[in-house]
Formats: C-alpha cells, structure tokens, sequence
C-alpha cells in the first residue's frame, strides 16, 4: 500500500509535465479486474479485455456522465466496461459496443489515453492540449531471463516530478542524503530530445541483519525519458551482481505524486563473497532474496529524499555553485515538457518553468 507524507509546499512549476506516467503493472490489474485511479487530475480506469489489450480512459460514461470505477459499481464482463447507470459496454479501444436495449450510438465513446507496457509495467501517454505522443519509451522489453520477478513498491507525497528526476544528476546529494561514499561521475550527463543519460560510480554502506555494516561498489547508468520514466542498471562489482531499478514518477492530482520503485535482480551464479550467506543459498534463492532487501533499501532512500520533497520550493533561477553545471542542463532539457508561453494552442496552464529554464542556458 502506499504511504503519504509531508505537507504541500510545491513551488511554481506546472503539475502536469508532458509525458509517460506508471499507472499499474499488468498483474495488478489481472488481480483487480478493474483498477481506478487519480493521474494527472483526472479519474481514470483501467482494465484489460481478453485478448490482454490494457485500456486506459476517463472514468466518465459518454451517455449520461455517470462515473465507471468499481466503487461506483463499474465491472468488466468478457473483456468489456460496463457502465454501472444503463449497462452501457465498452471495448479496449473505448468504443461503445452494445446496450441492453437499442444499438450502441457510434458517438458513445469513452476518451482514452495511449499506453505502452514496459516488462510488465503500464504507462499511458499525457499530452500538452491532448496532443498525441511524439516521442516513445524504450521500444524494446529488457531482457527477462534469469532475472527476478520486478518488485514495485509506491510512495506517495506532495511533490512533483521534475523536483524528484532532477536527483538523477545532482550526485552530490547522495553523499549529503543517502551517506554514499566515493560518488563521481564517469561520463558527463549527455541530452538527446526526449532522452537524457546520466552515469557514475559510488559505494554504499548497509547493515545486513545481525551481520554487520558492508560496502557495495556501484556503478549506475541511469536513462531517462521524461519527467515519469527513469530506468538505472546497477553493477555490484564486488559480489558480481546485476540490477534494475525504475524510479517512476506519477502525478496524482496537482499537489500530490506517487513515486513508485520497481526492482529487479540478475541471477547471482557465483557470489565473489558470501555476504549474509548469499553463497551457501540455492542458486534460484538468491536474486530473489537480494531484491527484497534492495528494495527495502530504495524505499528507504526515497523516505530520505520524501522529507526534503515534500517540504522543498522550486527555485528558480537556483544560486548555483561551479559543481552544479549539471542542474543548469537538466532544468533546460525539463523544458521541451511544457507549454509554449508564445504559442496559442489552447494549452492554458502554461508553465513558469519554461522560461528560467530555457534562461538558464544563455
């Protein structure tokens, strides 16, 4: 279940960036049958039809308004959404279909939102005006074999997404924050369009049960496209392990996000050390064993982080020093996920980000 802190206090940014949002992963909504949600201020459902095609769409029946989530009495039956007021039903694609009584309007259709499934987890698409996505996640799945089931565990706060992704090239706050040791960048932060990679090395020091404080040597190589889609492969280079790590964050209504951490570890064959035992565990025990604790360690981490979010101020232009450069070319690259001041799009909620971050670079 998530969990809620802080109390607002976001600064002038647009809360609603364009881009790819986490909603569900597939299994949760295998589970729950119909799933509704708060994103991006609006209620939406989501559900899947028989043929395993995810449909996202307003939670607004298009006959007479009435709202479509399971709390309300909305259902899926054989792969379509039922309207809880008039039986009204409706396919993935959000077109009516059939009606208990007269044919189905051809205008009757639910406003839907495009989606991509990343290794099981569902985005959907949010457009300045409800323009249509022009750029994609990732295209291909990462590979899965001889990796563990993904773990996803969710925060949620008052805060906003560009303040969180932003960590992804401020590293000296892992020192300051986190407590890690040795951070330094191997390559320098590189943008292109909607893609920014950002890559360094570092150490961190856990206490593992009864056994004591040890050290991991890390290297992170994080890809991020946008302000909701964040994905980091870790190397351990002393125990030989390989991991994955989303860190997706997903508006919920203007004021809060949630931040959800979705993990996943390689098959550990041959440990370099035994750390808690690690070596004398079955091969299939141990990827399994370590992503629980890894995720443990990450919402532990993001509890850090969620104190400074939820109670900090978007600053802008920041004062920065000479080792904050990098800031400087994140906040230009936040920019191209916001309204156009000078256009007249119908976008109204332009956002004052866009200017000092566009300033930020001259």
């Amino acid at each position: 279940m998530p969990t809620r802190h802080g109390e607002p206090a976001i600064g002038a940014l647009s809360p609603f960036p364009e881009g790819w949002y986490f909603l569900a992963t597939r299994e949760d909504v295998r589970k729950a049958g119909l799933i509704q949600k708060t994103w991006m201020g609006e209620r939406i459902v989501i559900w899947s039809d028989d043929d395993g095609r995810i449909c996202v769409a307003q939670a607004v029946c298009p006959h007479l308004g009435s709202d479509l989530g399971p709390d309300a009495g909305g259902r899926v039956c054989d792969g379509r959404l039922v309207c809880p007021f008039h039986g009204f039903e409706f396919d993935a694609t959000g077109q009516c279909v059939d009606t208990p009584y007269a044919a189905p309007p051809r205008s009757a259709r639910l406003r839907v939102y495009e989606t991509r499934e990343v290794a099981g987890l569902i985005f959907a698409w949010w457009g300045i005006g409800g323009r249509e996505p022009h750029w994609l996640l990732p295209a291909e799945d990462p590979d899965q074999a001889g990796w563990s089931n993904i773990i996803v565990s969710t925060v949620t706060f008052p805060g906003h997404p560009q303040e969180t992704s932003e960590n992804v090239v401020d590293i000296a706050h892992l020192r300051y924050v986190h407590g890690y040791g040795s951070v330094e960048r191997t390559e320098p932060v590189t943008v292109d369009g909607s893609l920014l990679l950002s890559r360094w090395n570092f150490k961190s020091v856990r206490r593992i049960a009864k056994l004591g404080r040890l050290t991991f040597d890390l290297s992170a190589s994080a890809s991020i496209h946008g302000l909701g889609y964040s994905f980091v492969e870790i190397e351990e280079h002393s125990i030989g392990m390989a991991l994955r790590l989303w860190v997706l964050a997903t508006p919920v209504d203007g004021t809060l996000i949630d931040m959800s951490l979705a993990t996943q570890v390689r098959e550990i064959r041959a440990p370099k050390r035994r750390i808690a035992g690690l070596g004398f565990l079955p091969t299939r025990f141990r990827a399994p064993l370590m992503n629980r604790f890894i995720a443990r360690q990450q919402v532990q981490d993001v509890e850090q982080d969620v104190v400074i979010w939820s109670r900090k101020r978007y600053i802008s232009p920041p004062r920065l020093n000479r080792s904050d450069g990098e800031v400087t070319m994140f906040r230009a690259y936040c920019a191209q996920f916001y309204p156009d001041p000078a256009s007249d799009n119908g976008a109204s909620e332009a956002s004052p980000a866009v200017a000092p971050a566009r300033a930020a670079i001259n």
